[in-house]
């Protein structure tokens, strides 16, 4: 018995079969709500304190807090929109209800009747006048947040992690407005929301390691999607003219503070513009979810007071490298000299990269930690670019920004490549650096090719990383802290 005294678990089992013992179901079907909480603090709130209402109230949620006074015993209940107390009295719900609220534990959840009141101390509350068990808690939960500071525990149990901090719930409430302005502005501007494939024959539209299956049905390989983007310019080719699709895509990569395997992004392409106008696009879909999440434009992340208001800068990668290295830097330069500049900063560079990427490798190490205010990073290398068209006058660059704020990477913005015969090549190149060793390498899609052959119009896309956007937007620096269930490693679970 002393055992069963010690464990907390075991004491809240013995009640819950007391509860069935007794012809009682400690996990009700339903209950009737007749207010939320919310609604409840804005309907009463010029209540005077020490009054009491002739309004009959329901409300359900979870406990909290529960302090006995003899006679009189305060439940704290908090239900989806907030907290609210139960005044709970002898003389009201009579000795036997009253007894049995001896028998509710913190993280039981429970439904009310009575009447709204507000305490002499200011406290909005329900007089109860019955009190059900909805759902017997078995196991406690942390006496506060701190009981819970783990954080490898917190993103685990992400459903303990939202029930004992509050501000959780509030970044994750903030990411799906975000999520919601973000879509509403794209239809308001004429876009289609579409959904396409999450398994595909042949990776592409991106470079990315994918994650491997198999398809029974088919007995083939197939891959998770590293990006939409292939299907959606098919789309373009078939006569739709702006698409876009909010989208899960897996990267067999790393794990760190701002990268996850498995993310979201806003991706759409509008024919009959270009990089420039997609743009234009992309900083409106941003702003509206900046306003959506915090009213304002202007806000602070991790220190920076960011503005995104106005028009946002271009600025091309040669012309920021060549500043910070303070000598000029060009696809004129010899190849020795770039790889002598990667070297004495640190950089670990294959021997098959051409001068395109050694210039896109100095730029990510030592140019983007520095871009802090919105800024459209243009003029991007060939070489690191097979999907964008290249420029009207240097075949060795690229219609493509990104979006920097903050040191990251936002958004990846292209005057999208239609030409099925450079596409080919481009295609071939990647394979051959795949066959090199290059894992990240696009495979060879020969049905896209056949799509651009029939032809695709001249059009601007971008991609936006929607988790980075909401880890900006909400001043939270890791990306585990706007997933709701982040991959995690492997937990042993005692038996």
């Amino acid at each position: 018995m002393s055992d069963v005294v010690d464990d907390p678990i075991e004491v809240r089992k013995a009640k819950r079969q007391a509860a069935l013992d007794a012809g009682a179901n400690p996990y009700a079907f339903s209950y009737e709500v007749s207010a939320k909480t919310a609604e409840l603090e804005e309907r009463y709130a010029t209540l005077p304190d020490g009054e009491t209402t002739e309004d009959t109230e329901t409300v359900a949620g979870r406990i909290m807090a529960i302090r006995n006074q003899g006679k009189a015993a305060f439940i704290v209940l908090r239900d989806g929109t907030g907290d609210i107390q139960l005044f709970c009295r002898v003389n009201t719900l009579g000795e036997e209800a009253y007894a049995q609220l001896g028998d509710l534990d913190i993280g039981d959840f429970v439904g009310a009747e009575g009447l709204v009141i507000r305490t002499r101390r200011g406290q909005l509350s329900i007089q109860a006048h019955s009190v059900q068990l909805l759902t017997k808690s078995l196991r406690p939960l942390p006496e506060k947040f701190h009981g819970l500071s783990d954080k490898e525990t917190r993103y685990r149990q992400r459903y303990v992690d939202l029930v004992m901090n509050p501000e959780v719930k509030e970044v994750f409430a903030n990411r799906f407005k975000i999520i919601d302005a973000m879509r509403s502005e794209a239809k308001a501007r004429g876009f289609v929301e579409v959904e396409t494939p999450m398994l595909h024959p042949i990776p592409g539209g991106a470079a990315a390691k994918p994650f491997a299956t198999h398809y029974n049905a088919l007995s083939r390989d197939f891959y998770m999607r590293v990006a939409p983007e292939l299907h959606l310019k098919r789309l373009l080719v078939g006569g739709f003219e702006r698409v876009f699709e909010i989208n899960r895509c897996f990267r067999n990569e790393g794990m760190d503070h701002s990268h996850n395997p498995e993310f979201t992004m806003l991706e759409a392409y509008q024919a009959y513009t270009d990089v420039e106008g997609i743009a234009e696009f992309t900083r409106e879909v941003i702003q509206a979810a900046c306003l959506a999440a915090n009213g304002t434009l202007c806000f602070e992340y991790q220190g920076h007071q960011i503005d995104l208001g106005g028009v946002w800068p271009v600025r091309s990668m040669l012309e920021l490298v060549s500043n910070h290295l303070g000598q000029e830097i060009s696809f004129d330069c010899d190849i020795e000299l770039l790889k002598t500049l990667a070297n004495s900063n640190h950089l670990a560079i294959q021997p098959q990269w051409g001068k395109g990427k050694l210039i896109g490798e100095l730029f990510d190490a030592l140019v983007e930690p520095t871009l802090i205010q919105p800024v459209f990073v243009s003029d991007y290398p060939l070489e690191t670019s097979p999907l964008a068209k290249k420029k009207a006058d240097d075949a060795n660059l690229t219609c493509r920004y990104e979006l920097f704020i903050c040191g990251r990477e936002y958004a990846n913005l292209f005057s999208e490549l239609n030409d099925p015969v450079d596409q080919r090549e481009r295609f071939e190149a990647q394979v051959a650096a795949k066959a090199a060793g290059d894992e990240e390498a696009m495979g060879y899609d020969e049905d896209y090719i056949r799509a651009l052959e029939y032809g695709m119009p001249p059009a601007g896309g971008v991609g936006i990383g929607i988790d980075r956007l909401v880890m900006l937007l909400t001043n939270v620096e890791s990306i585990r802290d706007v997933l709701l269930f982040p991959q995690m490693r492997e937990e042993s679970f005692s038996s």
